[in-house]
């Protein structure tokens, strides 16, 4: 076991960081109260290599480990999710899905501008009756022989108006069950695609987040990800390893909120002294500050056994899992140990609680989570 970052990893760490703070932090308050989203601060994101991290370089991409990825993720997401997810899905669902499965003309014509952030990209898993019951597609891709007609609605899509590639999950053979799924990309323009409207969160307000219709729309078989039926399979696979990037989001969100707590604990004084002196402000801090580095290793772990092409399931649901409660718990703390101020939106921590919630949803919920790591011990 080595627990020291490479140099590499710490010049990826500290750039995040920089960016974080002076791309990212002016207007941020700003955009969630706008939900406004960050689509300048997106394309430097995509300049700086953040939207492609593990992408081989023939294709764009940075070439980077996981741990990096974890290490931008954390940076990144201490000060804005909203942002932060965007660079999960595209990394982590979109790029990794079509670099993994996708067919060496797919990743000429769609991984290279995906990974340097030309284009963004969406996953389209979720629909109205299909959450966590990922099996229950009603939006259908009928067989036409050189293409497919796609029909049907998804909801909750992050990227949904920004992204111009779209990985679409369809049934083509509902007799099959998740063997007649199809996983299609589907291209911003086509005909009969229609973006719907945004949604109205409570966190992540920033995040681009849209209902999307398919209504007859041509998508060309040589758009299909794999081979007929594929398509369940390849969401299944794809989201074992966007959990990664999820729990790399809840930890940065919680170690944001934690780093905001300290300092201002050592700022605000109560009974003649700053409340970092009192026994139950300290006890909050040490809680906060050994679940952080918990939900970290975690993480790491994860992240390390993808790198090393070994089963990451189980860790990857653990990381999300464990890291989630984390930043929820953390931010609720954050938000305690500023009292009043907490809950006041320029001290940032409120804003930090919010966006913590969806990351017990998104990406499989945390019970589901709880299903995967179940059924990993009891194999």
């Amino acid at each position: 076991m080595n627990f020291e970052l490479t140099e590499e990893q710490l010049a990826v760490q500290q750039a995040a960081r920089e960016f974080a703070q002076t791309e990212l932090l002016p207007g941020v308050i700003e955009r969630d109260e706008t939900q406004t989203f960050p689509i300048e601060q997106v394309k430097k994101m995509g300049e700086l290599g953040f939207l492609g991290m593990m992408v081989d370089p023939k294709y764009n991409g940075g070439g980077m480990d996981s741990i990096s990825y974890v290490l931008a993720m954390e940076e990144i997401s201490k000060i804005d999710a909203s942002a932060s997810v965007c660079m999960s899905v595209n990394n982590s669902l979109v790029c990794w899905g079509i670099e993994k499965y996708g067919t060496e003309e797919q990743k000429e014509k769609y991984l290279k501008p995906l990974a340097t952030g030309e284009k963004i990209g969406a996953f389209c898993l979720s629909e109205p009756e299909a959450g966590s019951d990922a099996t229950s597609q009603r939006t259908t891709a009928e067989d036409k022989g050189d293409y497919y007609l796609l029909n049907g609605t998804k909801n909750w899509i992050t990227n949904g108006n920004t992204a111009s590639v779209y990985l679409v999950i369809a049934q083509t053979d509902r007799e099959k069950g998740h063997k007649g799924i199809n996983c299609l990309i589907v291209e911003k323009g086509m005909e009969g695609f229609v973006v719907g409207k945004k949604e109205n969160k409570l966190g992540i307000r920033g995040s681009d987040t849209h209902s999307l219709m398919f209504t007859d729309v041509k998508v060309p078989k040589e758009n299909r990800i794999g081979e007929d039926g594929f398509g369940f399979k390849f969401a299944m696979s794809t989201l074992n390893g966007g959990r990664i990037g999820i729990a790399s989001q809840a930890l940065g969100i919680a170690s944001g909120a934690y780093e905001l707590a300290l300092a201002y604990s050592k700022e605000r004084k109560a009974f003649g002294k700053p409340i970092s002196q009192h026994q139950a402000i300290q006890f909050k801090l040490a809680d906060m500050a050994t679940e952080i580095e918990a939900a970290r290793l975690l993480c790491f772990k994860a992240a390390h056994l993808k790198d090393q092409k070994k089963d990451f399931g189980k860790a990857g649901a653990m990381a999300k899992l464990f890291a989630s409660k984390v930043a929820m718990d953390t931010t609720v703390e954050a938000v305690q140990i500023h009292g009043g101020y907490g809950y006041v939106k320029e001290y940032h921590v409120e804003r930090l609680m919010r966006d913590a919630k969806i990351t017990q949803i998104y990406e499989g919920t945390s019970e589901i989570q709880k299903i995967v790591i179940s059924r990993e011990l009891l194999k």
